[in-house]
């Protein structure tokens, strides 16, 4: 019975943090308004994925005023790219002391727009030819900052070790669970759209100058200021590709973010994700225990293997929502939770030890939450 109970518990952890995703979604309604918008694309290194996304802005219905794309400090041709696409490109000065790379070259693209609205994407999104307008439907309707997290685009099977960290990132959140909190206590970086004079008044990338985290910063900054809040989901008009260069790239990529942003997140959510997280581990070990008996003689485990299938089904349900990740994946998961725990276990050792974590040529102080 105890299978029983673990199995139990992860369906009901996994439902109270995971129960109603809000989908950003084309053609629903129209915007009243017709503001002008301003796209500012933090790029570093971004030489190969960036074209991706300035080609899915050219095409979109609702073509932006303005394309900024912020060269911090490239040494592959990415300033090249962007201006092949005809986007204006701002060359990013040295990093001040005290602010993270992305907070800065955020803040000098915020600088330079002249649009009523600020829409940041990171360099590795595609939009949808629909995307934008969608995007204006939901800040005329929700109002102060709204961000969606984008659909994992999967390729290489690496990549799959992704799985419970996006997971766990919108599980975390509360923003999609029984009862959603609203405003939502965090934002989600790799889109996010506001209206200039929102951003302003908030403080902008300047008021979070050393996060690491700095969509969850930023998203408390607008709180504090009167201003909503909004979470979504991708769905097929916002997606990503995130860390294609290497399973490396991925760890560090993920050490730099996961623990910080737990540390962050609103109790009510974390809580329940990090139990959930538990009830799957022990869901499946419960089934290698029983397979290791069968296999000495005893009986078969059709309890344990009735509880992993429940969980498993569930698993293949939340991943839907977050990237394309497939059965394969959810058959698995005992992989991709063991790499997120190890992940998860280093990123707040460091943390906790004041130890910087490299990325992209940089060393990101954990502890400070800014640049080493």
């Amino acid at each position: 019975m105890v299978e029983v109970l673990v199995a139990a518990v992860a369906l009901v952890a996994g439902t109270w943090t995971l129960h109603r995703p809000r989908t950003l979604a084309a053609g629903v309604g129209g915007s009243a308004s017709s503001p002008t918008v301003s796209v500012v694309v933090p790029a570093r290194d971004e030489a190969a994925h960036i074209g991706t996304l300035l080609r899915a802005l050219a095409a979109s219905r609702r073509v932006p005023t303005e394309v900024i794309v912020v060269d911090d400090g490239s040494v592959d041709g990415t300033a090249s790219v962007a201006e092949g696409f005809e986007s204006v490109v701002v060359s990013a000065p040295p990093l001040p002391p005290g602010w993270t790379g992305k907070n800065w070259a955020c803040h000098l693209g915020a600088q330079r727009a002249r649009g009523d609205v600020l829409l940041f994407l990171d360099a590795d999104t595609c939009l949808s030819p629909g995307a934008l307008d969608a995007l204006i439907v939901e800040l005329d309707r929700h109002g102060g900052l709204v961000s969606v997290q984008p659909h994992h685009r999967v390729r290489r099977l690496y990549e799959r070790l992704s799985a419970a960290f996006n997971l766990v990132a919108v599980m975390g959140s509360g923003a999609f669970g029984v009862r959603p909190r609203t405003p939502a206590r965090v934002a989600f970086g790799p889109c996010l759209v506001i209206a200039a004079a929102d951003y302003r008044s908030a403080g902008g990338h300047a008021g979070v100058r050393a996060d690491v985290v700095e969509d969850i910063a930023l998203a408390a900054r607008c709180r504090e200021h009167g201003l909503a809040v909004t979470c979504m989901l991708g769905g097929h008009e916002i997606s990503f590709r995130m860390y294609p260069d290497g399973v490396r790239q991925l760890a560090e990529g993920w050490t730099k973010n996961i623990a910080t942003g737990a540390a962050r997140g609103p109790l009510s959510a974390v809580v329940p994700a990090v139990i959930w997280v538990m009830a799957v581990a022990a869901t499946a070990v419960t089934l290698l225990v029983g397979l290791a008996g069968w296999w000495s003689g005893g009986s078969a485990p059709l309890l344990a293997a009735s509880a992993w299938l429940v969980t498993t089904i569930q698993i293949r349900t939340k991943l839907r929502h977050v990237g394309t990740f497939g059965w394969g994946t959810a058959l698995l998961f005992t992989i991709p939770l063991l790499f997120f725990v190890g992940v998860f276990i280093r990123s707040s050792a460091l943390a906790i030890l004041h130890r910087p974590v490299r990325w992209r040529g940089r060393r990101i102080a954990l502890s400070s939450g800014g640049v080493d």
